[in-house]
């Protein structure tokens, strides 16, 4: 049976974002609100936990996971960045984008995108997303969710509590949420590339 924090989505109550970040590290899948929708997260390097969610959303491991990252500094750790890439990720952080990127070897294999390397990289503008992160000290493992069947993220949590009681370990309820995908862009090699339109602007990578 999973946890269920309630947690101000304004002014995250530090307490239950300690008590988040402590089920994290012990290798727990959560449910976490960001300025996309929910998602599902766990610790980089927890095999089976990446395995779990996995399993949650049906996915193979061919799917294009996500590191949600604090700030820059992480970026650039995880991924080969460009200088061009960097000022333009730069001015547009944090918010509704996901940057497709060559990882690095700090990125474990099965995250990458097994033909192209990559992986890619989002700095969230959701300040409960925020404080994990924070709390945390690392980029956590991540992806969107959406049930199998559906075409958006679902965005009540009750309904997810619902669903998905027995199959995480926490679901933080940061409020209900609007559907709202990331723009992903493609900014490997620094050639850009907008692969799905969503709520961030693209007009900057034009």
């Amino acid at each position: 049976m999973s946890q269920f924090f309630q947690i101000h989505p304004d002014n995250p109550q530090h307490r239950l974002i300690v008590q988040a970040v402590d089920l994290i590290r012990q290798g727990g899948v959560v449910v976490y609100p960001t300025d996309s929708g929910y998602a599902l997260g766990c610790q980089l390097q927890n095999k089976d936990a990446v395995e779990q969610i996995l399993r949650i959303r049906q996915l193979g491991s061919e799917h294009n996971f996500t590191l949600m990252c604090r700030d820059l500094s992480e970026l650039s750790v995880y991924s080969k960045v460009g200088n061009q890439a960097f000022r333009l990720i730069k001015n547009n952080t944090p918010g509704p984008y996901t940057f497709v990127l060559k990882a690095t070897k700090e990125v474990p294999k099965r995250l990458m995108n097994p033909k192209r390397k990559t992986i890619g990289l989002r700095v969230p503008n959701n300040p409960i997303a925020q404080a994990l992160l924070a709390e945390l000290n690392e980029p956590m493992m991540s992806t969107t969710l959406i049930f199998p069947g559906d075409e958006f993220a679902e965005p009540d949590p009750y309904e997810i509590r619902m669903r998905l009681e027995k199959q995480v370990n926490l679901i933080i309820d940061g409020g209900h949420l609007m559907e709202k995908p990331t723009t992903v862009v493609d900014m490997v090699d620094d050639e850009i590339a907008i692969i799905r339109l969503g709520e961030g602007d693209p007009s900057p990578f034009a």
